[in-house]
């Protein structure tokens, strides 16, 4: 930090407490990256949702989409709080991420391999938001209620596509339009 910045009393806070927040802001990127281009991913793997049972399951993975993109919105607000920031090129941010691409099955004709593809990719972000809340607990309210609230919400998306893989139950339901969120939009407080 040079002369001419001030450290944020936050980022001091926080520092206090005991949490290192330059590990919290590497995980923050890496996370924050993998949002990203699972967006990007998704927005292919829908197009190639195709034929009778591929259009109904459109609309499920459009909202585990958007609201991806709504997590990777939420989430840099947070990264550039903490005196951090994204890298300026879009190559290095698939570099980083903190989960694996979700390329387009090689056998993208049959619905449930795109679906593989989508449940590996929510339960890679549950587990890195996980990790995330578990840093954060006790130490960071602000990180760890935006990292929770993402935490719910790809836990539910784990559950659509065990829902639709394996005929398991999953309570979803429709969201009142495309990417709400209901638990990471932000509120009229924020």
């Amino acid at each position: 930090m040079s002369q001419n910045e001030v450290k944020p009393v936050g980022v001091e806070i926080l520092e206090k407490s005991g949490l290192d927040v330059k590990k919290l802001i590497d995980k923050l990127v890496k996370a924050t990256a993998a949002e990203f281009t699972t967006y990007y991913y998704y927005t292919i793997l829908r197009m190639h949702l195709t034929g009778i049972e591929g259009e109904g399951l459109k609309e499920i993975a459009e909202d585990a989409r958007l609201e991806d993109r709504l997590h990777f919105e939420l989430m840099t607000q947070r990264v550039y709080e903490l005196g951090g920031s994204l890298p300026r090129d879009m190559r290095e941010v698939a570099d980083i991420s903190a989960c694996a691409d979700a390329y387009l099955p090689q056998n993208w004709k049959d619905p449930k391999e795109i679906l593989k593809v989508l449940l590996e990719a929510e339960q890679c972000a549950t587990r890195t938001w996980k990790e995330v809340c578990d840093m954060t607990y006790g130490k960071d309210p602000r990180t760890y209620d935006l990292a929770q609230r993402i935490l719910q919400e790809e836990i539910e998306h784990e559950a659509w596509f065990l829902e639709l893989l394996y005929g398991r139950p999953s309570g979803h339901f429709r969201r009142s339009y495309p990417g709400e969120g209901p638990r990471s939009r932000k509120s009229k407080f924020e």
